[in-house]
């Protein structure tokens, strides 16, 4: 019998690890729940160091499609087996047509849908694997995935919103940067040597161009360039720890335009993700800890986390929501009065819709107001750069036009 070691996180929370026995991998992570452990890391005996599989990831739209069309043939009441062979078969995505090649497997062979989901965290997340428990445990498992493809969904445009406010000034600046490094690089020298060699006086902005482009030409230019990306890859680095990530996302959230953005986007998806969690039946302190998992930004994924510690402890959600002075006052008021009323779940996804359309709204005005920013920045560099090296052009014909 195969024996297979494990990695994983006990119902207190604390890290354990140890070996088992069992005769397959997903026999062994039921051995596991049994025992109230949840495995992060599993691996048979003997085979650690298997190469890498490559063969792309599942994105987000993928995974919301494959939610909705699985709940739609769950609701008309095709066995579940017969679903996931189906929508195996409708895959382009190789690595999403094996997992649930794989799904279907166990499931055939008695694992519970969650359990077999479970076995692919890399596709299936906690918080999707949780949901679907829900589901089966309340025999609600179509609503639940109509639930989890709208969330996906939503989850797919706050990212989107992201990346439209940031691609675009990148991607301006990064032209503008290219633009003028070729200037200063290739053009600007042979400018110099033909002043050089008519001897005129150079005026000041002249001066300083060339100046830039001697020191680009230079070994010090080369050595900016690689210190640059050297401090890009340190910081990408110290990003991916906890302390760093921490520093960088709460720098982010005190900028001034961007930081109010990405606070809105937070508390979108942090109200998105726990109303969907309580809606679908996972209790509350399991739904938090999976809320501050996918948070998204370190600060609040710490306030989440002291949330739920504090919920622990037998305070209310609103105090400790308070105390973080990570979340605006509206949000923590709707939360205080959904929390009295019972109706929490509905309460958080109203503040969802709200905080995703200020997002949008936030987005629309900032990409107005950086256009013609961005333009005019472009226009100053590379007409600047261009303007002093015509400067000694047009004193030289002037003073030949006086003769």
């Amino acid at each position: 019998m195969p024996v297979y070691t494990y990695k994983g996180t006990n119902k207190a929370g604390t890290s354990v690890s140890g070996e088992m026995s069992a005769t397959s991998k997903s026999e062994a992570q039921n051995q596991l729940r049994r025992q109230q452990i949840t495995p992060k890391k599993m691996s048979e005996k003997g085979k650690e160091f298997n190469m890498p599989q490559f063969g792309g990831s599942v994105n987000a739209k993928e995974l919301a499609i494959f939610t909705r069309q699985f709940s739609v043939m769950i609701d008309a009441g095709l066995p579940l087996v017969q679903c996931l062979e189906i929508l195996a078969g409708q895959q382009e995505n190789k690595l999403f047509q094996k997992v649930l090649a794989a799904t279907r497997a166990s499931v055939e062979g008695g694992t519970t849908l969650s359990a077999a989901m479970r076995q692919h965290p890399k596709v299936f997340d906690s918080l999707y694997v949780n949901m679907v428990e829900a589901g089966e445990t309340g025999g609600i498992l179509d609503t639940i995935l109509q639930r989890l493809s709208t969330y996906i969904e939503k989850n797919v445009k706050l990212k989107r919103a992201v990346q439209s406010a940031s691609i675009y000034p990148i991607g301006v600046m990064t032209i503008a940067g290219g633009v003028v490094t070729l200037l200063l690089w290739k053009v600007v020298p042979i400018f110099a040597t033909l002043f050089a060699g008519l001897g005129v006086d150079l005026p000041l902005p002249t001066k300083i161009v060339i100046g830039l482009s001697n020191f680009i030409g230079s070994i010090f230019g080369l050595l900016i360039v690689v210190g640059a990306i050297g401090f890009g890859v340190a910081i990408k680095v110290w990003y991916g720890t906890s302390q760093g990530r921490f520093i960088i996302d709460t720098i982010i959230l005190k900028l001034p335009v961007m930081g109010i953005l990405m606070r809105k986007i937070a508390v979108a998806r942090f109200t998105r993700t726990l109303g969907t969690l309580i809606a679908s039946g996972v209790p509350i302190l399991e739904g938090l800890d999976i809320t501050a998992r996918t948070a998204g930004n370190a600060v609040v994924e710490r306030a989440l986390q002291q949330v739920r510690k504090s919920l622990e402890e037998g305070k209310s959600l609103t105090e400790p929501l308070k105390e973080s002075e990570v979340f605006p006052g509206m949000v923590t008021q709707m939360i205080s009065v959904g929390e009295q009323t019972g109706a929490m779940d509905a309460m958080l996804q109203k503040i969802a819709d709200f905080y995703e359309e200020e997002v949008d709204a936030a987005v629309k005005d900032l990409l107005t107001a950086l256009e013609p920013i961005m333009i005019v920045f472009l226009g100053v560099v590379v007409g600047g750069v261009v303007i002093s090296m015509y400067m000694p052009l047009f004193s030289l014909i002037g003073k030949l036009s006086g003769k």
